[in-house]
């Protein structure tokens, strides 16, 4: 229990990862047009004005608030959602390729080896595109040379990847190493894969409607600047500390949907992107080293069929 309340408040008072620097400017000029207001009060100025409070009802200003942070984090979590998928459909076409796709020659293996790193560059080429980066070294140790510096040129390198994965494919359906029935379930596993590059690029380029943003943003700012009049006569000078308290719990919360809205950075609240394709390097790597029966083509329990014009 006494851990558990130190990590709690660790956590409370963590800096990386909150939306302090991002809000604190805003927060300090509140807080000092507080403290102005409390000295025009001082000075017998009549500033308060309570019926203010009236101009912009709190109840609103939660619901556009609540409707932003939930709009942010739905798109959050599609795009954990499709990242997950990718995994998933990762793991799923490695494993049926390993077993299904007969080897002929020796060079079969190679050939199955080269297009199971594929996969993982799919997902490290993803993760580029969505953060608007270029084709790096990150890509060039998963390929061949020449798949490399013609990916450089490409506007939509996953895309290509995916195109170079089911030409592998239909190449050993063409050899008779692949029956139609296991060429439709990969092929459908792989049609999953561009899917959830789909929905990336949506949630990319999908962004929160700019004027809403903007109303948004002029409402707090309206907010935070009538809250001192408003109770600069029951608070007087405290009136500075609480409108920066106010001010920033309102735009903190604005500052969190604008954080989490767009998953695909580098930001501490942006998805695990190197991770995950980090795991998948190491799923491959690790299915690789397994030792399997791969079916031959002659196989009689169960037969490849060939191929159908």
């Amino acid at each position: 229990m006494k851990v558990e309340r130190m990590q709690w408040l660790q956590i409370a008072f963590q800096y990386k990862g909150s939306v302090i620097s991002s809000i604190y400017k805003l927060v300090i000029g509140c807080g000092l047009f507080g403290v102005l207001v409390s000295i025009l009060y001082y000075l017998k100025i009549p500033v308060s004005q309570p019926i203010l409070g009236t101009v912009i009802p709190s109840i609103v200003l939660g619901l556009l608030l609540v409707f932003r942070t939930n709009t942010a984090y739905d798109r959050f979590w599609e795009g954990r959602k499709a990242w997950g998928s990718i995994v998933n459909n990762v793991r799923n076409i490695a494993r049926q390729i390993l077993v299904s796709v007969a080897e002929v020659s020796p060079k079969d293996k190679d050939d199955k080896i080269g297009v199971l790193y594929l996969l993982v560059a799919f997902a490290v080429a993803t993760k580029l595109h969505l953060r608007g980066e270029t084709v790096n070294n990150e890509l060039e140790e998963l390929m061949s040379s020449s798949k490399y510096f013609k990916l450089k040129n490409m506007n939509n390198p996953p895309l290509e990847i995916a195109f170079w994965i089911g030409d592998y494919l239909q190449r050993q359906y063409s050899r008779n190493c692949l029956n139609s029935y296991q060429l439709t379930s990969i092929h459908e596993l792989l049609n999953n894969l561009v899917d959830n590059l789909g929905s990336c690029e949506r949630i990319l380029k999908t962004p929160m409607p700019l004027a809403y943003s903007i109303h948004l943003k002029q409402l707090l700012l309206l907010y935070c600047l009538l809250l001192p009049f408003q109770m600069v006569q029951s608070l007087e000078w405290w009136t500075g500390v609480v409108v920066a308290l106010v001010s920033f719990t309102l735009f903190g919360i604005e500052a969190i949907g604008l954080e989490i809205e767009n998953p695909f950075g580098y930001d501490a609240n942006d998805l695990p992107l190197d991770a995950i394709c980090h795991t998948m390097k190491r799923n491959i790597d690790d299915l690789i080293s397994l030792s399997f029966n791969v079916r031959s083509p002659e196989d009689t329990e169960f037969p490849l069929l060939p191929p159908e014009c």
